[in-house]
């Protein structure tokens, strides 16, 4: 029996004016899994990202979503489709609280709502205690949890988070890979862009490696050992 892949990504190229940022970039997410992007700075990790939501200047290929072809449509359709985008900017708005932050995205996908005030508070218990605080007087960890809790209220269930342990205190690192784990075991499916290789490395069912908008590697959590000489010279770690 043939799984519908979560997202299907087939020769896809993309642009920000004049440059071209991705070359052809062939990626598969099955429903459930956490994938992770590798590569250096510059590799075109966020613009894939960004143009799986259509989010760059122009773009070419297939996205598939759920079985459903998105590269003719806008990103609010795109987004319709199921999908979570947590970048790596975080888009607090500054002028709401953090429960009003939670409570601002409409319902996407077919599943309709997503997790209640209540499930997402017992997964971030800082969230609870600082629900009534303005968005960006949160912690850099605060807000970044504020972030993803966020997109998990609308339904989605691909989530695609960029650089979410970026600059944050260990325990906070700690505490979202629980949370992904967490969502895991729930069925989500998750692509992540990942600066961290020793966050990442323990979440991640699949890896994908990109150099110059191109995927380079690609191989299974099971053969992470066998990989390692190769990420250090794709990576530089």
């Amino acid at each position: 029996m043939t799984t519908t892949a979560a997202l299907q990504i087939r020769g896809l190229q993309a642009w920000y004016g004049e440059s071209h940022i991705l070359h052809g970039v062939d990626l598969t997410v099955a429903p459930g899994e956490v994938v992770t992007l590798l590569g250096r700075n510059g590799a075109g990790r966020t613009t894939t990202l960004r143009a799986i939501l259509g989010l760059t200047g122009s773009r070419k290929g297939s996205v598939c979503i759920h079985g459903t072809e998105s590269i003719g449509l806008p990103t609010y359709k795109i987004a319709h489709l199921g999908i979570g985008y947590c970048p790596e900017e975080r888009g607090i708005f500054s002028s709401l609280s953090c429960e009003e932050n939670l409570l601002l995205p409409p319902p996407v996908g077919a599943l309709g709502g997503g997790m209640s005030l209540s499930e997402i508070y017992e997964m971030f218990p800082n969230l609870q205690e600082r629900r009534h605080s303005q968005g960006t007087r949160l912690s850099g960890g605060e807000q970044q949890m504020l972030a993803v809790a966020r997109i998990l209220r609308t339904g989605a269930n691909l989530l695609l988070l960029d650089e979410i342990s970026e600059g944050l205190a260990p325990v906070i690192v700690q505490a979202l890979a629980r949370m992904i784990k967490t969502l895991k075991s729930r069925g989500y499916t998750i692509v992540m862009v990942e600066q961290n290789f020793h966050f990442a490395a323990p979440l991640a069912d699949r890896f994908y490696v990109m150099e110059h908008g191109r995927i380079v590697e690609h191989f299974d959590a099971s053969a992470l050992a066998e990989k390692q000489d190769t990420l250090n010279e794709l990576l530089g770690v």
